[in-house]
């Protein structure tokens, strides 16, 4: 058995595509539109499908916002340096909600971050992984 993917329902299918893979670098590696059903399913990722998990986001033509309910806690993406990360962020507009520091009661360096439909996506400095 393997992780496949995680999936979101997001509001505006090319704002979160414009996220995803302009300002954290995924690659878009499938999409369809399932006309039927209107809904469209995008899958992107770090690495191919058959290497690792990938986010699929579907979008409900019809819906353009979610509750995220409080169960929902967040992504997270390991990165060389989150300080970096953070200012790289910030410069393509993305929405930093907790800059770069060290996590509460531990030396490992976090960050979040917060995609356009309000999901959080927390950013790992390689040297420490939470466990």
């Amino acid at each position: 058995m393997r992780l496949l993917h995680t999936m979101l329902r997001v509001g505006n299918l090319d704002r979160s595509l414009m996220f995803y893979t302009d300002i954290l670098g995924m690659r878009l590696l499938r999409q369809k539109d399932y006309p039927d059903g209107r809904f469209t399913l995008a899958f992107v990722g770090f690495q191919d499908e058959d290497d690792g998990a990938v986010l699929e986001l579907t979008h409900n033509w019809d819906t353009e916002t979610y509750a995220l309910g409080d169960g929902y806690g967040h992504i997270a993406i390991e990165v060389e340096d989150a300080y970096d990360a953070c200012a790289r962020i910030k410069a393509k507009g993305g929405h930093v909600v907790r800059d770069a520091g060290p996590m509460k009661h531990s030396s490992t360096v976090i960050a979040f971050i917060e995609d356009p439909d309000g999901y959080k996506v927390e950013l790992i400095q390689r040297e420490g992984r939470v466990d």
